[in-house]
């Protein structure tokens, strides 16, 4: 039974690698990164040894803004600090690593506890985003920032090209949401209507809404610009 066991996660990481198209020289970093705590506390319990992907998310975090950073400094020459700020808040955020991670399918690759398991850990946005970021981080450690570029970047090309050509730069959201304070007990929400495309090309509709009247429409690669495209709608309703 344990024979077999090993042949599964033997192939469970051979088969995700693939997906990476990133071949490890140490593929202990990969397991590493798709060990979630809940995984590592149940194996220590039962006297095993495992770490947890933790510690290279950590590393994950600084990396893939290091990356995104440097990427769309020289990319987007125009733009000023406070726009590339933005754009770079957009590609790290956990909507979007949530997305990469979908991507990869990295949901069913991760050695989770039995109760992160029966919850549906392996669909929560918050334990696929960390653990990108720490696959993120086992191939910057694998194979040094080169390799960890050539990585991310295969990610993050595409949002960035589809935030400045939809206008996701303006924060068209936060100048609606000024106007609409301005008069007291104005209720302003966002409803996703629509997702369209196959994983890796999804179409999200979104409609802005106020006080129960559709005041706006967007669409977008992700919901957030497609609420950006909603509230800009609104805004041209009200004379902005």
């Amino acid at each position: 039974m344990e024979n077999n066991k090993t042949i599964s996660t033997e192939n469970n990481l051979e088969n995700f690698e693939k997906k990476l198209r990133y071949k490890y020289k140490n593929i202990s970093l990969l397991t590493n990164a798709l060990t979630h705590s809940s995984y590592a506390n149940e194996l220590k319990s039962k006297g095993g040894k495992s770490e947890s992907n933790e510690r290279l998310e950590f590393l994950g975090d600084t990396v893939l803004a290091l990356i995104t950073s440097e990427y769309i400094y020289l990319k987007l020459k125009d733009y000023k600090e406070g726009e590339l700020t933005k754009i770079r808040a957009s590609i790290v955020c956990e909507d979007s690593l949530f997305n990469f991670a979908e991507s990869l399918g990295l949901g069913d690759a991760l050695f989770l506890g039995h109760g992160e398991i029966a919850s549906n850990g392996r669909k929560r946005k918050s334990i696929l985003a960390d653990a990108f970021e720490a696959v993120l981080a086992s191939v910057f450690l694998d194979g040094g920032l080169p390799a960890a570029k050539k990585f991310l970047l295969k990610f993050i090309e595409k949002p960035v090209d589809d935030i400045v050509k939809e206008g996701d730069v303006k924060d068209y959201k936060s100048l609606l949401q000024q106007i609409i304070q301005q008069n007291n007990g104005e209720v302003l929400e966002y409803n996703l209507i629509r997702e369209s495309g196959p994983d890796h090309e999804k179409v999200f509709e979104v409609q802005a809404v106020l006080n129960n009247n559709v005041v706006g429409e967007g669409k977008g690669r992700s919901k957030k610009v497609a609420e950006q495209n909603a509230a800009k709608e609104a805004l041209a309703l009200f004379g902005y």
